[in-house]
């Protein structure tokens, strides 16, 4: 199913688009942890915009990624001096 050019998502097109179950979506909601709207205090919809952000959120970065960083430290940072 193609959502992209949904700006809003009802419950159930939520729940595909972000591969969970049903139950795990309202538990989260009900935690506050995925951004929702309840306009008429019964239904749930989503902002595809805000749900992308929310599963693009916390990123980690890969092996090689972070050995590039690391390197890039030692590099500008000059690495350690050790005083003895």
């Amino acid at each position: 199913m193609d959502f992209s050019n949904s700006k809003v998502l009802t419950f159930e097109q939520g729940c595909k688009y972000l591969g969970y179950k049903k139950s795990y979506v309202y538990k989260m909601t009900s935690a506050g942890i995925l951004p929702f709207s309840k306009p008429n205090g019964k239904a749930i919809f989503f902002n595809r915009e805000l749900l992308e952000n929310w599963m693009l959120s916390n990123p980690s970065s890969s092996r090689s990624e972070k050995q590039v960083e690391a390197a890039t430290y030692v590099k500008t940072k000059g690495g350690v001096n050790y005083h003895g």
